[in-house]
C-alpha cells in the first residue's frame, strides 16, 4: 500500500494568526518534504474564496515542484471541473505532466458548497452533468490519437487537439467519491476511485462494501475496475495530545464543513450528502470520532487500523496531516514518524527508497 500527502487547505478558524499566503507557501514546503522522505505522492486540493480551504491553484503549486523532486506523483484533491472548461484543464495538467516527466495522476469531482460557483457564474445545480462532460472532453483530449471533436449539452468543441500532450499515454484518472452518483460515473468511464473513509461508511456501510460496489459497477459497464484508494484525516499522539486533536478535528468539521443549504428535490446529491453530514455532526462530540472518519492515537494503533483498510482493497492512502490548523512544525514532525515507524510495515515503494538512501 502507497502512501501520499493530502490537503484541503483549511485555514478558516478564529485562532489561527497565519495568513492564506503562509499557509499556501508551508503546503509546498510540505510537499516537498513528503518527496524527501519516500511518500508516494502529493494531493493538492481546489478550494475558492475560503470556503474550505484557501489553495485556489493546485497546478501551479505543484508545478513549483517539478525542478526539485524526480520522484513523486503529483495531483489535484480534486480538479473541479464544473468551474472551468474542461479543455483548459486538459491543457494544464497535460503541460505539468510534460514538465514533471508523466508523474501526473488526475482526479475530479464537482464539491459541495455552492458558494464556490457563484462567483464564477457557474450553475452547481447541473454540475454533475457537466462533471461527466467534462471527463469526456479531458479523455479525449488525452487520449485521442489525432484531432477530435466534441458535440454535447455544454459544450461544442470544433475538430481539434491539445498541445501539449501527456507524456503519459494514459494519465491515472480518479473520480473523488462521496455519493452512489459518483461511483455510477467511476463505472461507466472506467475511472479509478477515491473516498473519503467518512463518506465511505455513510453511503455504503464500511470500507468493504465501497470497494465490491465499486467493482460490481466496473463490472456493470464492462469496464476493468482501477485502482480503490482513501483519504485519512491524521493525528499521530495519545493522552493530552490525542484529545487536543480531537478537538481541532471536530473545529474542522463545523468551522469548515459548512455548505450552502439547499432543500430543493433538485439539489445534486453532494449537496444533500454534506446537508446530511452536517446533521450528522451537530451531535457529534471529540469522543465519539474514531477510525472511520479518523487515523488517531499511537503508532501501533494507527498501522493496526491501516492494516484494516490494506484487507479491504485500499491500494493507496492520502493523509491529511495539516488538517484543523495543526502547525507547519508539527506536521513536519508528525510526517516524520509516519514514514519512519508507520510506513515500514506495509509493502509499498517507500520500502525501495529507504533502501536507496541507506
Amino acid at each position: 500500500m502507497e502512501f501520499g500527502y493530502f490537503t484541503l487547505s483549511d485555514n478558516n478558524y478564529p485562532d489561527i494568526q497565519r495568513t492564506p499566503e503562509q499557509f499556501i507557501l508551508d503546503i509546498r514546503a510540505e510537499a516537498l518534504h513528503a518527496d524527501k522522505i519516500g511518500m508516494y505522492s502529493a494531493w493538492i486540493g481546489e478550494h475558492h474564496f475560503d470556503s474550505l480551504g484557501v489553495n485556489s491553484c493546485p497546478h501551479l503549486v505543484l508545478a513549483s515542484l517539478v525542478p526539485v523532486t524526480k520522484r513523486i506523483r503529483m495531483a489535484p484533491a480534486v480538479a473541479v471541473t464544473p468551474l472551468h472548461h474542461p479543455l483548459r484543464v486538459a491543457e494544464e495538467w497535460a503541460t505539468l505532466d510534460l514538465l514533471s516527466g508523466g508523474r501526473v495522476d488526475f482526479a475530479v469531482g464537482r464539491g459541495y458548497d455552492a458558494k464556490e460557483y457563484v462567483p464564477f457564474g457557474a450553475d452547481y445545480f447541473t454540475a454533475l452533468e457537466r462533471m461527466e462532460e467534462g471527463i469526456e472532453i479531458i479523455k479525449k483530449a488525452w487520449e485521442s490519437p489525432g484531432k477530435w471533436s466534441h458535440k454535447g449539452r455544454f459544450y461544442d468543441i470544433p475538430e481539434m487537439a491539445i498541445t501539449p500532450r501527456p507524456v503519459q499515454k494514459k494519465v491515472p484518472f480518479y473520480m473523488a467519491c462521496f455519493t452512489r452518483a459518483s461511483m455510477e460515473l467511476a463505472g461507466k468511464h472506467g475511472l479509478d476511485i477515491i473516498w473519503a473513509p467518512f463518506a465511505a461508511n455513510m453511503t455504503f456501510g464500511s470500507m468493504d462494501n465501497a470497494v465490491k460496489e465499486y467493482r460490481d459497477t466496473c463490472a456493470k459497464y464492462g469496464k476493468k475496475p482501477g485502482k480503490p484508494m482513501c483519504s485519512y484525516f491524521i493525528w499521530i499522539g495519545e493522552g493530552a495530545e490525542e484529545q487536543y486533536a480531537r478537538e481541532r478535528q471536530i473545529a474542522y468539521f463545523r468551522r469548515s464543513v459548512k455548505p450552502a443549504i439547499a432543500q430543493d428535490e433538485k439539489a445534486p446529491p453532494s449537496m444533500l450528502y454534506m446537508n446530511k453530514l452536517n446533521e450528522i455532526l451537530e451531535g457529534v462530540q471529540a469522543g465519539d470520532l474514531g477510525e472511520k472518519s479518523i487515523l488517531l492515537g499511537s503508532v501501533a494503533k494507527i498501522t493496526e487500523s491501516l492494516k484494516r483498510v490494506e484487507a479491504a482493497g485500499i491500494e493507496e492512502v492520502i493523509l491529511y496531516f495539516n488538517v484543523g490548523g495543526k502547525p507547519h512544525k508539527k506536521v513536519i514532525e508528525q510526517m516524520d514518524i509516519f514514514m519512519s515507524e508507520i510506513a515500514p510495515h506495509f509493502e509499498g515503494s517507500h520500502r525501495n527508497f529507504k533502501i536507496a538512501a541507506e
